[in-house]
């Protein structure tokens, strides 16, 4: 981590309530950096339901490629991130890291390859050794806690000088639901994101389509507004996970992007987003 803290950093974090359905743990695989964790896991209830945004670039990573490919199925139980090595331009080499890490996750999580979520940050063009840090995952699944926030935003920093974390909450129907989201990005921000990772979870019962919609849309006026040094990236990834565990405190299941109790939820998102976006 760089010695200087940016003058921008935030003077004390913001208090991240936990998410039912979510635990968090983080773990040092020495991927490039010593002493420092590197590796997030985040592991979702069964019933989550996943959205996600990428980069523009026409060369993205394999842990983007992934990423498209299961969000079809909408539907997520385990994050897997590692900082250090973005497995950008690692061609076929890239595409069997990846593999090897969502088995290696579905295994340890006890879901299917396609419910598995990656992305990685760092180097590029350098090949991802899954070697290193696949085994630690069985472990960090079971260990995972739901008050690792801050942790998890400290495990995907690369250059970033502080974590970023942000929380709101919102009405949902009657009940109270909270939307946490961290993120890393210090360079190549190029609008539409750029080296930028951000991971947004809630407790709110939110069909996938909606969610998509509701990312999409928060996305166009926040990150995709933001410019650092002008270069894309290969890497960008904003994911949300949405466990419904809501609903059981009588939160209503929402399945039409356009229904009218989305208004708080929206602004809420908005807020998570401007904020994350900002501290970027």
């Amino acid at each position: 981590m760089s010695a200087t803290i940016s003058p921008l950093a935030p003077k004390k974090y913001p208090e991240m309530p936990d998410i039912e359905g979510v635990r968090i743990a983080t773990a040092e695989a020495g991927i490039k950096y010593k002493n420092r964790t590197d590796l997030l896991a985040m592991v979702f209830d069964a019933g989550t339901t996943v959205a996600g945004v990428f980069t523009r670039s026409k060369c993205p990573s394999a842990p983007v490629d992934f990423c498209r490919q299961n969000l079809a199925q909408g539907k997520a139980r385990v994050l897997v991130v590692n900082s250090g090595n973005a497995n950008a331009f690692t061609g076929n080499k890239g595409r069997a890291s990846t593999a090897m890490t969502g088995e290696a996750a579905a295994k340890a999580a006890g879901c299917t390859p396609d419910e598995v979520f990656l992305a990685s940050t760092g180097v590029i063009g350098e090949p991802l050794d899954a070697g290193k840090f696949s085994h630690l995952l069985a472990g960090l699944v079971k260990a995972g806690r739901p008050d690792l926030w801050t942790e998890a935003a400290k495990a995907i920093m690369t250059t970033d000088t502080y974590p970023k974390l942000a929380t709101a909450t919102v009405k949902l129907g009657d009940a109270d639901v909270t939307i946490n989201g961290i993120a890393k990005g210090a360079g190549m921000i190029a609008p539409d994101m750029a080296t930028m990772l951000s991971f947004i979870a809630t407790d709110a019962p939110i069909a996938a389509p909606v969610l998509q919609d509701l990312l999409s849309r928060g996305t166009a006026k926040t990150f995709n507004a933001v410019t650092v040094d002008s270069d894309t990236s290969t890497s960008d990834t904003l994911l949300m996970f949405a466990t419904g565990t809501a609903s059981r405190r009588g939160a209503p299941d929402i399945t039409d992007a356009g229904d009218a109790r989305l208004g708080a939820f929206r602004r809420g998102l908005g807020k998570v987003l401007k904020s994350l976006a900002l501290q970027v």
